[in-house]
């Protein structure tokens, strides 16, 4: 349900609109999409161009570079080795491609959201640029990061086709440690339980009600918030 940190970030959002802005136009409570204000076109690529987190399109589905191997063979080209991560499915599959093949990025739109609560399997964030609320499936939520999603981050959503297919967080965010052992100086870490619900490893140090910065991507801690 809907908590009343989340109804403050959504007034606080629209009351600094109102400082650049004389109309006011009032946010539908719901709607299936956003508008993207970063939009990337679809353009025509190799196996030369393959890289980590290429999105391309497939079968008229996105699919994620996840990693890839070039395998260089005596007599012939080379081939490509390409494992792709199915952004509407949630699936991954590993193909192998001759050198030169073609590919067609996909049409994908990106714009910046503010986490505000979830409900079951539905996550429900607010664009901060239109205000408006967008409700996301679970399913499209990493499993690796769903616990660091914690209420007011910005994160970026990405859309194919309309449909948001992938959440994207920040590289670093800052959480207040609501649970760890006692303060201790022995410079062993311990694990505190974060404000998102996520558990990591903190430097023995760390108190309950401390605010630190935790990289995103390999979940470890990188200091206080103040430092």
């Amino acid at each position: 349900m809907i908590t009343f940190r989340s109804i403050i970030i959504i007034l606080a959002a629209l009351i600094a609109s109102l400082a650049t802005t004389t109309a006011f136009v009032v946010p539908p409570s719901f709607i299936a999409t956003t508008t993207p204000s970063n939009t990337t076109l679809q353009v025509a690529i190799d196996t030369s161009d393959i890289k980590n987190g290429l999105t391309v399109e497939i079968d008229n589905e996105p699919y994620k570079v996840l990693s890839f191997s070039i395998m260089k063979q005596a007599r012939g080209a080379a081939k490509t080795t390409i494992k792709f991560k199915n952004l509407m499915r949630g699936n991954t599959i590993e193909n192998t491609y001759r050198s030169g093949e073609k590919f067609e990025t996909a049409q994908i739109d990106k714009a910046n959201h503010a986490f505000t609560y979830v409900d079951g399997n539905n996550y429900f964030f607010m664009n901060t640029e239109t205000f408006e609320e967008i409700v996301v499936d679970g399913k499209i939520i990493d499993d690796n990061m769903a616990d660091l999603i914690d209420e007011g981050m910005q994160v970026s959503l990405v859309f194919f086709k309309g449909s948001a297919i992938e959440c994207v967080l920040p590289k670093s965010a800052v959480y207040t440690v609501v649970e760890t052992a006692p303060n201790t100086n022995e410079g062993k870490d311990k694990p505190a339980v974060l404000s998102s619900g996520a558990t990591v490893s903190v430097p023995g140090y760390v108190d309950v009600g401390e605010t630190i910065k935790i990289d995103t991507e390999k979940r470890v801690f990188l200091g206080r918030a103040n430092e």
